[in-house]
């Protein structure tokens, strides 16, 4: 029997700020002055009130609040554990392990938190010497607990999150007597969070695993595999109205939050389940110096989702969140079916000889439901082949002791891919087919609603879709030195994707979203290395291993252009690259402001663009998306990194685990560099003094990056894609360290305890990065924060 138990805590390290009060009213003043002049420096904010600011709060915080948001929505640290119970036994005939775990974590702000059961049995009996079996069984439930968060309206987490990241220290999110602030226009985050209802996620999922193995011959054995499982997901979200009162009288309620402005309850329940079946038959046998192992393999795959959903809106109870108190008048639900299915027929053929030569075939026979019937198949075959160098003789004769074990291989491999998502990111099991959506139109005759049956075509469908196809070259080398203390291994591969699954751009008339279809090759070329050393001095074991790897995805012909808003697909660039125009700056000077610009409102402070080309192949002194915008670098990560080390000394030991990235071409998101961003943002701390600006000098304004502050310029600016919005997003983060201690055992033993570990662990705790201050290379801005965790754990072994 074994148990573990952890305790820490989650810490939130980083989030972005904001400058304060008086800094904002500034920018947000700058803002409608660069978009109307004529209004003069103080058209938002009066210069008293920025001038006296901080005295008007000492006098009225409520009027005038100084408010931090990351410190009144997020919490600094949230609590976390774990605890893990195993049980293994049995006798020559049957053999049972036995886990349990269960794990609750508190969320980063008010009333969110999670937790997880989770039961596994595995049961391995010989019923007789040529007769085996398999029983496993899995059970797993976890809740999801947050406030009322309910898709399709405006109030949901990603934009909790987001407003925490850029709204401006003006609003008030708390009075001085405990009551709700006025927020922005009696909109505040902070209030929401607290009166929106809950959102309860179940999630249901049992599994299980049968096997029967019959082995007829020496060698030979036929295994028969079921293997289903079953999810039962229920979501219940119960929204709530929120009123919110006056900014100068708490007391007086204005009206219903627009975010919040009635008490609807919204159940939904999701099942699903799939089936797995496989039959295998393996041959392996040893004649002398040489080995074979042939297996022969059917497989089934089954999958069915069924969606269900009900609602009722209006509530005037808030204390009863069940359907049948809520108005007849204001219910609706809906539902919906999808299934696939996979068949495969596979097949391997291994041989070795002496352990020097080694050798393998496989072949695949795929078939997908996502497919027409007479596109359904495809066949994947991959071959390998290995020489271990430091076996023959001619090698040992050598007598090279530093040398432990070299090996040369190489592969070849085609893989099929199917899964397609459709526009909305959601799979689609029905490319080929003209699928009809189907919904419900309320109409009124008299006053009384009338609901009318409505279908459309959902997808543009192309009948012959059918599998996209990758096929990887693969030569490397495995190498350890030095009684095996020092490893090495290196692989280099090129892979070329064939008929890609790509929505390439249809006309807009057509009137569907652009369909998925075969079109197109991409060529990539890669590496992985590995090195790791390890030894012993003494008491002393350590061990440093690390790992670096690179790629390059490029498109060939495809036929057409794949958009997906700044990034592109197009012969010849990268897989997703960036795409857009060359920035040359700022318009500084009226030279500047009489070149090539996007349209005729820009002025001085905005950004200039490049004129690269027109419709005769030269510059022809407009801009235009046509004939200037670019491909300005690829999108995915470059360089990536990683690595190991652990030390072990008398019962201590400690291990760091590191990862990063070297390269890559990140955006920035707008709301990182965009002041006032949505015309009611605050301003970015980083930027603050690296935009244009009328209150900078000539010599000021040349040296800044960014472009005015501008309501209507914005998109022209912030919003139009260039190389001025890229950066270099390479990384390196800690992942963990962990130090432990395991009890000497002539104290454990004495309490019938056979190994006793205690140790703290840390993840997450350092990242170095050119990401802007406050934002993490894994969280755009609505994301839920990376944190930090300190972990306290205790494990167990009797």
């Amino acid at each position: 029997m074994n148990y573990s138990y952890e305790y820490g805590m989650d810490i939130l390290l980083r989030n972005p700020e904001n400058v304060g009060p008086v800094r904002y009213m500034q920018v947000a003043n700058e803002q409608k002055y660069n978009d109307n002049p004529a209004g003069g420096m103080y058209q938002q904010f009066s210069q008293d009130r920025i001038e006296n600011y901080y005295q008007l709060h000492a006098e009225d915080p409520n009027k005038y609040p100084i408010t931090d948001w990351n410190d009144v929505i997020f919490e600094k640290t949230a609590p976390r554990q774990t605890h893990s119970l195993s049980i293994a036994g049995g006798s020559k005939a049957v053999k049972t392990n036995i886990s349990l775990t269960y794990d609750k974590t508190d969320g980063q702000y008010y009333n969110r938190y999670y937790e997880r059961l989770m039961l596994r049995t595995n049961n391995d009996i010989k019923i007789n010497k040529w007769l085996e079996a398999k029983l496993d069984f899995n059970f797993k439930r976890a809740k999801n607990h947050s406030p009322g968060f309910l898709s399709g309206t405006l109030f949901t987490e990603a934009s909790l999150i987001e407003n925490t990241r850029y709204f401006p220290a003006i609003w008030c999110a708390i009075r001085d007597d405990g009551k709700y602030g006025y927020g922005r226009d009696g909109g505040n985050p902070y209030a929401r969070l607290h009166e929106s209802g809950d959102k309860d996620e179940w999630y249901n999922q049992i599994g299980g695993r049968i096997v029967l193995e019959v082995t007829p011959l020496d060698g030979l054995k036929l295994s028969a595999i079921v293997s289903p499982t079953y999810n039962f997901n229920k979501i219940k979200t119960f929204r709530k109205a929120y009123t919110y009162a006056a900014e100068d009288n708490p007391d007086i309620i204005i009206g219903n939050d627009p975010n919040l402005p009635t008490t609807k309850l919204v159940e939904n329940r999701n099942d699903n389940y799939n089936v797995t079946k496989q039959f295998l038959i393996n041959y392996m046998k040893t004649f002398g110096k040489h080995d074979l192992n042939v297996m022969l393999g059917y497989e089934d795959y089954y999958a069915f989702y069924e969606n269900l959903m009900a609602s009722r809106d209006q509530y005037e109870l808030e204390n009863f969140p069940y359907l049948n108190i809520g108005p007849l008048a204001f219910r609706d639900n809906s539902g919906s079916a999808q299934e696939v299915a996979y068949r495969s027929w596979f097949g391997r053929i291994a041989y070795s000889y002496d352990n020097r030569y080694l050798l393998q075939a496989n072949l695949r026979r795929d078939g997908s439901s996502r497919f027409a019937s007479d596109y359904r198949w495809g066949s994947f075959p991959s071959f390998s082949a290995g020489w271990v160098l430091s076996e023959e003789m001619f090698m040992k004769d050598l007598n090279w002791n530093w040398l432990s074990f070299l090996k040369l291989r190489g592969s070849y491999g085609a893989l099929g891919n199917e899964r397609i998502l459709d526009s909305s990111g959601n799979q689609n099991y029905y490319p080929y087919q003209a699928a009809m959506g189907f919904g419900n139109m309320l109409f009124f005759q008299n006053g009384q609603p009338i609901s009318q049956l409505t279908a459309a075509q959902q997808y543009y469908a192309i009948q012959s879709i059918s599998w996209e196809k990758t096929k990887t070259y693969d030569i490397g080398l495995d190498a350890n030195f030095l009684n095996n203390r020092l490893r090495f291994t290196f692989d280099y591969y090129k892979k070329t994707t064939e008929d890609m699954l790509l929505a390439l751009e249809i006309p807009d008339y057509v009137g569907f979203d652009n369909p998925q279809q075969n079109t197109g090759d991409m060529y990539t070329k890669g590496y992985d290395i590995e090195v790791g050393w390890s030894d012993l001095i003494g008491d002393l074991s350590y061990s440093i291993s690390a790992n670096f790897s690179d790629y390059v995805s490029r498109m060939g012909n495809l036929g057409g252009t794949e958009f997906l808003g700044d990034n592109v697909k197009i012969e010849g660039s990268e897989f997703n690259e960036w795409y857009g125009y060359l920035n040359d700056g700022l318009i500084l000077t009226e030279e500047d402001l009489n070149a090539p610009k996007l349209n005729d409102n820009v002025t001085y402070g905005d950004v200039k663009y490049k004129d690269i080309s027109g419709p005769d192949g030269i510059p022809d002194g407009k801009i235009s998306p046509e004939y200037d915008r670019v491909l300005l670098g690829g999108s995915l990560p470059r360089f990536l990194y990683g690595g190991n080390v652990t030390l072990g000394y008398k019962g201590f030991d400690l291990a760091v685990a590191f990862q990063g990235v070297g390269r890559q071409n990140v955006r920035y998101i707008r709301q990182m560099t965009e002041p006032c961003w949505n015309t009611t943002g605050s301003v970015p701390t980083w930027i603050d003094g690296n935009f244009w600006s009328s209150y900078n000098t000539a010599e000021q304004n040349a040296a800044v990056k960014f472009p005015r502050v501008s309501a209507t310029s914005s998109t022209a600016n912030y919003g139009t894609m260039s190389d001025l919005w890229l950066f270099n997003g390479r990384y390196f983060r800690v992942k963990n360290i962990t130090l432990g201690y395991t009890l000497p055992a002539t104290l454990t033993n004495k309490v019938m305890i056979k190994r006793a570990r205690v140790y703290v662990s840390a993840n997450d705790i350092l990242t170095v990065s050119q990401f802007p201050q406050g934002w993490d290379p894994e969280i755009s801005v609505n994301t839920y924060p990376i944190t930090a965790s300190v972990l306290f754990g205790l494990s167990v072994n009797f």
